[in-house]
């Protein structure tokens, strides 16, 4: 019974070892792809799948052939995880602790959202000119705005938008195009354009339509890094109980018999010895 915990490391780590295969195969066609959404996910997935391949290599090799420098590398790089692992699921939540959720739009099926709602740190990211660039060309890309281009006026006021539609494929509900309207209105009705590549990808409210997006999937991310955390765990302490059976098996002894293992003196005995082997040869 004690080499279970083995033969479940090492059936646990092939699961794994072919599971990272399709992982790095996607990240490696993406990086044959041009498009910008694509190339933008391919460094994490790839990184992802590499890691994951390492691991249960080194996993499956140290549980199913007794090798215990490879176990001993598993369970450093598994701890290593586990602690990255919960540091960004911490930081998740405290990032995405913020944000209203929208404000509601009276007599319509949809939310508005306001930049100045969202986390510091997330805000900054997008006055990085470079990255806003990439994340306009995805929107673009995905075609999310095309979708509304055959609405008519009753859809606007029945139909639900994503919060990336509400802020980047019109303006904010509140403005007005009269001529006769001398009211301030918000800096985002200014942006305005009804050229299909422009529309208000420069608004304030796209900006938090895509921070809007951000924290719902980071939300549900955090929630599943959880339930990984509870299972790498789990694993983990499997894995201690086949390190432990693979250093037992290189003895040669079996499992719970009694024997005598050699005794190691401590770092000092040898110092004490000399001294007072010294101390008798001049007395």
């Amino acid at each position: 019974m004690y080499r279970f915990s083995n033969t479940l490391i090492g059936f646990l780590n092939l699961f794994t070892l072919l599971a990272s295969i399709p992982i790095i195969g996607g990240g490696l066609w993406m990086a044959r792809s041009s498009t910008t959404c694509e190339s933008f996910l391919q460094t994490p997935l790839l990184v992802v799948g590499f890691v994951v391949l390492i691991i249960s290599l080194a996993g499956f090799i140290g549980a199913c052939f007794h090798v215990a420098w490879a176990l001993w590398v598993y369970l450093v790089v598994m701890l290593f995880l586990i602690g990255t692992l919960m540091g960004l699921t911490i930081f998740g939540f405290v990032v995405t602790g913020e944000g209203a959720g929208g404000v509601v739009v009276p007599g319509r099926n949809y939310k508005e959202y306001r930049l100045q709602d969202y986390s510091p740190w997330l805000r900054q990211r997008l006055q990085n000119p470079e990255y806003w660039r990439t994340i306009r060309s995805c929107i673009l890309g995905s075609k999310t705005c095309d979708k509304l281009a055959t609405w008519t006026p009753l859809d606007y006021m029945d139909k639900y938008m994503s919060p990336i539609q509400s802020g980047c494929c019109k303006p904010p509900t509140a403005c007005d195009y009269s001529m006769a309207t001398l009211v301030a209105q918000d800096p985002d009705c200014y942006k305005w354009n009804n050229s299909p590549t422009l529309l208000c990808y420069e608004c304030d409210s796209c900006k938090a339509g895509v921070l809007e997006s951000v924290r719902s999937d980071w939300h549900k991310l955090s929630v599943l890094n959880i339930v990984m955390l509870v299972l790498l765990i789990g694993i983990y302490s499997i894995g201690c109980c086949a390190f432990r059976n693979t250093r037992r098996a290189e003895t040669d002894y079996p499992y719970g018999q009694n024997r005598m293992t050699k005794v190691r003196p401590r770092w000092d005995y040898y110092w004490w010895r000399w001294f007072h082997d010294k101390r008798d040869q001049l007395y």
